[in-house]
């Protein structure tokens, strides 16, 4: 590893108080010296002119699936690192929902050997909390932290009992490890499609209420208050389920929670041309739950925001929009999705959402990242919150194309992603 300096930037990490245009000198993968360039004695040094860019923290994903082992068609954890620095992501967090799912060390150790020789994003597995993903037996979780699982979930499902989840939970705050769960009850939600409300009514689709998540996040929260482990709930949807999530965190209960950019920003209004594109889960919701989301963001009741990047054939999504599958691409989206959508239209600041994408993740999965701080390793987004640009698919590193943005002009982009000093991407 060599020397790198990145000059000219507006860097801005609100951990650190920075905010104004300085120089940053990376060395040996660490960030050495913030300052002047002048002051880095920098004969020799290659130089990164981010001139008119903004510079953040290297942004971290901790919800995105990889597909690999089993579904390598889909993705698979090159690819994905591929798609992730694309979209200025240098960390991300996998999911377990693989086949056979991630619930060993052996699970473990595959996938940051495939990060390895991929060599780009760093890539930090989550670990199935019950064997095979099945629901009926707690998996090997002392093996897996000792591998390197930085969480625990069955993500795509919740542990099925109370009872399977409160030993889980025991467990999991032994090992100092947080308790991941997609929050839904499968008997309410059935064989539903979309949000159930008007707009289902009238499409004539089967609907999911806000109820399947929101009696799975009450049960999850009152098990964390039991056992006193750490609950992080996914992709949380509706107005219900922050607040249920607010009271938690006003009692005491260590309880997090993320939010996607497609409950951000896109509404169940979207299925009106029954686009499998636009078929997520949990499903796409009203304006007033995605305003209660932005709220939640805004007061921290949401403490992250991941994209639940879930790759799909296009045969797959090719199917009449109750049997498609659910999930959207996210990665190489989210940056201008949330600028067009969020930072220039004001509904967001740059400080309420940096460090969703940024310190929040890295202190929830403790990865010890997120931060633009002397000794620590040196990633970096540079984004152009300028650019105007219209999102292609087709263009995408992702291996799937299920992106429901396709074709959306948006203005900020990612112009370079940078891991341990080394440019990995650069537009």
């Amino acid at each position: 590893m060599g020397a790198l300096i990145i000059k000219n930037g507006h860097v801005f990490d609100p951990s650190q108080n920075l905010d104004l245009k300085i120089d940053i000198l990376i060395r040996n993968g660490v960030f050495e010296k913030i300052g002047s360039a002048s002051d880095f004695a920098a004969d020799g040094i290659e130089s990164f002119d981010a001139e008119g860019m903004m510079v953040f923290p290297g942004l971290i994903d901790m919800h995105v699936h990889f597909r690999e082992p089993g579904m390598e068609a889909q993705e698979t954890v090159a690819s994905g690192s591929a798609a992730a620095v694309a979209g200025g992501f240098t960390s991300v967090a996998c999911m377990p929902n693989t086949d056979p799912a991630l619930d060993s060390e052996a699970a473990m150790g595959f996938v940051y050997k495939e990060a390895e020789k991929a060599g780009l994003a760093n890539v930090f597995p989550m670990g199935a909390i019950t064997a095979g993903r099945k629901g009926e037996e707690l998996a090997e979780m002392g093996q897996m932290a000792a591998a390197g699982a930085v969480a625990f979930t069955d993500d795509g499902t919740a542990v099925p009992t109370a009872g399977l989840l409160r030993r889980a939970m025991s467990y999991a705050k032994m090992l100092g490890k947080p308790i991941v769960e997609h929050c839904e009850d499968p008997s309410l939600s059935g064989s539903g499609a979309m949000n159930e409300g008007y707009v289902s009514t009238s499409l004539g689709l089967p609907g999911i209420p806000s109820e399947s998540e929101e009696v799975i996040v009450a049960r999850d929260v009152a098990l964390a208050r039991l056992t006193g482990a750490h609950l992080h709930v996914q992709h949380i949807s509706t107005r219900g389920s922050v607040e249920i999530i607010r009271r938690a965190k006003a009692e005491g209960i260590n309880v997090t929670a993320e939010v996607t950019p497609h409950h951000l920003v896109l509404t169940d209004e979207c299925i009106k041309g029954y686009d499998p594109n636009f078929k997520v889960s949990p499903p796409l919701r009203s304006q007033d739950d995605i305003n209660a989301c932005i709220e939640g963001l805004k007061d921290g009741t949401i403490e992250v925001i991941a994209s639940d990047h879930a790759p799909h054939l296009a045969e797959a999504k090719e199917l009449e929009f109750q049997f498609a599958p659910c999930g959207i691409l996210g990665l190489e989206a989210t940056v201008g999705v949330l600028y067009n959508e969020l930072i220039h239209t004001g509904k967001l600041t740059l400080k309420e959402m940096i460090p969703a994408m940024t310190t929040a993740p890295s202190d929830i999965i403790n990865i010890n990242r997120g931060r633009i701080k002397c000794g620590l390793p040196a990633d970096i987004t540079v984004i152009d919150p300028n650019h105007e640009w219209t999102i292609d698919a087709n263009k995408f590193k992702s291996k799937s194309r299920n992106c429901p943005y396709n074709g959306r002009a948006v203005k900020g982009k990612t112009v370079a992603t940078i891991v341990a000093g080394n440019v990995v991407y650069k537009a």
